[in-house]
């Protein structure tokens, strides 16, 4: 039943695995792209949150929700490589026996850092554009990252895990369906369901934290507070997306024979 949908990602990360292996540099400006355009989908959401917050809407947090999908979308059809997505991709291939469990460490970890290092640089493109010149401190960029910054340690593990949770079932499903519209929809509503839940993602907040560093801000947010949500909802995405998805999904596959045969021919070509 999932065989077909199991050796589609098997192929992803033996992909990406190859491209890492030949070329780090390469890699780390792949999943910098990655950073970088999540970013862009958080300046996007904050713009909108911030012009509605001032309306005293109450809506604003739908229509930042509603704008959210951009993030995978880009990763997605631009092409670019996400810590998050690679939680299940990596598990799915080591259960198949395609990847070891040391080129699933290496992987997130150079994918990892790959994305802080594109989030980082897109900030501080974004700091020097003036974006956010006359941002105050009660705006709603720093509302959201002080929230992110005192949530409790399992707090922001469980946030992590039902986001990425959510996020991987986006792309589990993206690669079961062959129509173009369909995968944006169901980006679009997966993306919609995490934000406006107020789940946690670890790269997606990468940005937050750090524009809200980077820019006038109160005292409740501080490169402390940064670890601690990043840490533990780091921790949480890796369950969400490589428990709930990619182990739970290989475990209910009802024809793992096929999935293994059709692996080995891969490995072998």
């Amino acid at each position: 039943m999932y065989a077909d949908s199991l050796t589609l990602i098997t192929k992803n990360a033996l992909n990406q695995l190859k491209r890492m292996e030949e070329s780090i540099p390469k890699y780390l400006v792949s999943s910098g792209l990655a950073g970088a355009y999540i970013g862009l989908a958080v300046v996007l959401v904050m713009i909108i949150g911030g012009q509605l917050s001032q309306a005293s809407s109450p809506y604003t947090s739908l229509f930042m929700g509603a704008a959210f999908g951009l993030a995978l979308t880009l990763v997605i059809f631009a092409g670019a490589d996400l810590f998050t997505g690679n939680n299940m991709f990596f598990t799915v291939s080591t259960l198949a026996g395609a990847t070891s469990i040391k080129d699933t460490i290496k992987n997130w970890f150079w994918c990892y850092t790959g994305n802080f290092l594109g989030a980082f640089l897109f900030c501080l493109i974004i700091f020097g554009s003036g974006i956010f010149a006359t941002i105050t401190p009660d705006h709603i960029l720093m509302t959201i990252a002080s929230t992110k910054m005192n949530l409790s340690y399992s707090e922001a593990f469980f946030r992590g895990i039902l986001c990425n949770w959510i996020v991987c079932l986006a792309i589990w499903m993206g690669l079961r369906t062959k129509s173009e519209p369909v995968k944006l929809i169901i980006i679009y509503a997966c993306l919609f369901a995490f934000f406006v839940s107020g789940f946690e993602h670890s790269i997606a907040n990468m940005s937050v934290l750090t524009l809200s560093l980077l820019l006038p801000h109160p005292e409740t947010i501080t490169v402390a507070g940064f670890a601690q949500n990043l840490v533990p909802v780091t921790l949480g995405n890796i369950v969400g997306g490589a428990v709930f998805v990619g182990m739970i999904y290989t475990l209910l596959s009802n024809n793992n024979k096929q999935h293994s045969k059709e692996v080995r021919t891969i490995k072998a070509s």
